[in-house]
């Protein structure tokens, strides 16, 4: 097992205080923290390499241009792509998603015909669904969820029908930790011919990706929860896919020739990257994906379990707690009620000691619908957490039920 002492060193943030009190951030499902040598490739690109790639053949350009397109390779090697020309960078799973809803669905979409998403989506892997949707008169089916927060996948194959144009669905719940069954949900799928798109969002920082045993049509992800930069993000798509897509915007980069009457587009995947790209962005993810293959994504999803059922262990002893979310497969995500108190106030309480949880709907209204709630509070794990983070968190707990009683 990797040293956690010294792992905490790469994260400066995590030695500040707050309140009096030394940070423990249990929010990581929101963000995660950046550790310093995504930091300082980032300030090292500003300080000694800022230029814009592709466009130039002076020195700057061509070294700027080589670091992005290398951090391109390594997104490829991370998920295991066939192809860089498979790594399409965006702004984040949002844009990956929007991406293929305007792109590749609403050149397929007619009135009548069908999306099927899950019920434990982020508003993310919806909202762009109904939108183009609602454009055409099409319509959107849901997989049903169970108590335990488990998709109902003995109904995918009912659902699926000769109008089904695409199914979109989570890798892990980022409201409930669930890890659902892709692979098994890409088969039944790929059965009837109909293709994928995973929001892998809450699923590339915890555990290995290979998209090519996946066989996933499309793959979207964020850099910002596997503690790269804001602001940058991956769409996987297979070739066959993006070749036949029309570009999403115009603009710079995405071109190869522009007259006044007509316009040839570039190659994949710089069709789909128009203007300017977060060019600091990428080569700062690409950095994280390396400090996390360094430290090994397997030691990584095998340490965040065993802290998660000692989180579990722990919080199930107090009274009032009840668990929303209790899957078989879940990664180090807990989402909880306790009593009658409002996750906000819950959350408030915690941070005047200095921890840091999620409180609110977490961009899954209708997960709270389903489960009754208004509101959770959320404990996200890292490999940078530890057992005493836990139990700093379980005391504020205790301590918020004394206040309220």
């Amino acid at each position: 097992m990797f040293e956690q002492n010294k792992i905490r060193l790469e994260f400066p943030i995590l030695g500040s205080s707050v309140n009096g009190n030394q940070l423990v951030y249990l929010d990581n499902a929101a963000t995660t923290q950046k550790p310093l040598q995504v930091i300082h490739k980032i300030s090292e690109y500003y300080e000694n390499n800022n230029a814009n790639v592709h466009r130039g053949v002076h020195f700057l350009s061509t070294k700027a241009t080589n670091l992005y397109e290398d951090a391109r390779r390594k997104l490829q090697q991370y998920i295991n792509a066939k192809s860089s020309d498979e790594i399409v960078f965006c702004r984040g799973t949002t844009e990956a998603i929007n991406l293929v809803a305007n792109s590749f669905l609403r050149t397929r979409l007619n009135s009548g015909d069908e999306i099927i998403i899950s019920a434990m989506e982020h508003h993310s892997n919806i909202v762009p669904w109904q939108i183009v949707a609602n454009s055409v008169g099409a319509t959107i089916k849901v997989i049903p969820i169970n108590k335990q927060g488990e998709l109902v996948i003995e109904d995918l194959p009912k659902l699926l029908c000769k109008k089904t144009k695409l199914v979109a669905v989570s890798h892990i719940s980022n409201a409930l930790g669930t890890i659902n069954p892709i692979k098994k949900i890409i088969d039944i799928c790929h059965a009837k011919n109909v293709p994928v798109l995973v929001d892998g969002a809450q699923a590339t920082p915890h555990q290995l990706v290979n998209v090519t045993d996946l066989d996933c049509d499309f793959y979207a992800f964020s850099g910002h929860k596997m503690y790269g930069p804001t602001g940058i993000g991956v769409l996987f798509a297979k070739k066959e896919h993006l070749e036949s897509m029309p570009p999403y915007q115009g603009g710079g980069e995405m071109i190869k020739m522009v007259s006044f009457t007509e316009t040839e587009y570039n190659d994949i995947p710089y069709k789909f990257e128009a203007g300017t790209p977060n060019i600091a962005g990428a080569i700062g993810l690409g950095t994280a994906v390396e400090f996390l293959d360094d430290l090994g994504l397997e030691q990584i999803e095998l340490y965040e379990k065993q802290l998660l059922e000692y989180l579990t262990a722990k919080i199930s002893m107090l009274a009032g707690i009840n668990i929303i979310g209790t899957a078989k497969q879940k990664t180090g995500i807990l989402s909880f009620t306790l009593d009658n108190i409002h996750a906000h106030d819950v959350a408030t309480i915690l941070d005047d000691d200095g921890i840091a949880i999620r409180a609110g709907h977490h961009c899954a209204m209708p997960i709270m619908s389903y489960f009754n709630v208004a509101a959770t509070s959320r404990i996200s794990l890292s490999f940078y957490n530890t057992e005493e983070d836990v139990d700093k968190c379980i005391s504020a707990l205790q301590k918020v039920r004394k206040i309220f009683a």
